[in-house]
């Protein structure tokens, strides 16, 4: 991740052209450690040749703090279908290794401008990433409660600190105070309503609000194994799998799932995947692996 007195990138890596084999590797891996936009774009489209250099040359003032990708849909149309491009120009802006902002069309330098600058704000960290690290590894080992008051002291300093703030939702969330965390994601500051911090506890919340509804494991294991083709207990069985603490294997039944029939309750498996990868740290083995075989599958 960057921090403070990193080196900045060479300005030659910062701007690149794509294809549908580096997409996932230049746009959604690199988007774990800093913003990527995402600029869809042809030959012919004359917007696209006023916004482009336009988005080059903020990408390379802001010095490393973001990247930029280039698609051109004429050579790339499966990545443009799965994005569901409808119009060109459009910009995507991935972090996290997910979309997080855009826009269509050639906008004025000013709202390129602010684009950037909310990009930038992802990353930052507004110097207390160390205290934030401190205390996610307090909830790592048990000590939620300790990890609670160290995470409301960093938002008493800075209250739109996102990993402060999608900290202490996971420390109630982890003392049982389910009505507490509820509270705050209801009233989580706007600037950082969409963060990957914020959302990832979000998706928490959501995954234990679902545990009441699951079955047996054993049970659902039984159903699965005598129809394979029954989606419905497949994706209890992932649930409660999830619910038991078998993250991987929940996540196995679930690319099960999507590659058995995707559209399947309009797309639930890959709507659960996403919510557990969200719930996950990026960088958890089990979010990587997922993430990579669920788009392979997208994009066969």
């Amino acid at each position: 991740m960057l921090e403070f007195g990193q080196d900045q990138a060479p300005e030659a890596d910062l701007i690149k052209d794509t294809t549908e084999a580096t997409f996932m590797a230049d746009v959604v891996e690199t988007s774990r450690e800093v913003p990527v936009i995402v600029d869809f774009w042809a030959p012919w489209c004359g917007p696209c040749k006023t916004l482009g250099p336009a988005l080059e040359a903020a990408v390379k003032a802001a010095k490393g703090k973001v990247r930029m990708v280039k698609v051109d849909i004429d050579q790339n149309q499966q990545i443009a279908a799965q994005l569901r491009i409808q119009s060109i120009p459009t910009v995507y802006a991935f972090w996290q290794g997910q979309p997080v902002d855009g826009f269509q069309g050639a906008v004025a330098g000013s709202e390129i401008t602010a684009f950037i600058e909310r990009l930038t704000g992802l990353a930052g960290d507004g110097g207390l990433g160390e205290a934030v690290e401190a205390a996610d590894a307090m909830l790592a080992e048990g000590a939620a409660a300790d990890a609670a008051q160290t995470f409301a002291a960093i938002l008493a300093e800075e209250p739109e600190h996102a990993g402060a703030f999608g900290g202490l939702v996971r420390a109630h969330l982890a003392l049982e105070n389910i009505e507490q965390a509820e509270a705050l994601l209801n009233n989580v500051p706007a600037k950082i309503a969409t963060a990957a911090e914020v959302e990832a506890a979000r998706a928490q919340l959501a995954l234990l609000q679902q545990t009441a509804e699951t079955g047996p494991v054993d049970d659902l294991k039984a159903a699965v194994e005598a129809d394979p083709s029954n989606h419905q207990a497949r994706f209890d069985l992932a649930l409660a799998l999830h619910a038991a603490g078998q993250v991987e294997e929940a996540v196995d039944e679930l690319l099960e799932l999507f590659r058995r029939d995707r559209e399947w309750n309009d797309g639930a498996a890959k709507s659960q995947l996403f919510t557990i990868f969200d719930a996950l740290k990026p960088t958890d083995p089990i979010a990587l692996k997922g993430r990579r075989k669920l788009s392979s599958m997208i994009f066969a």
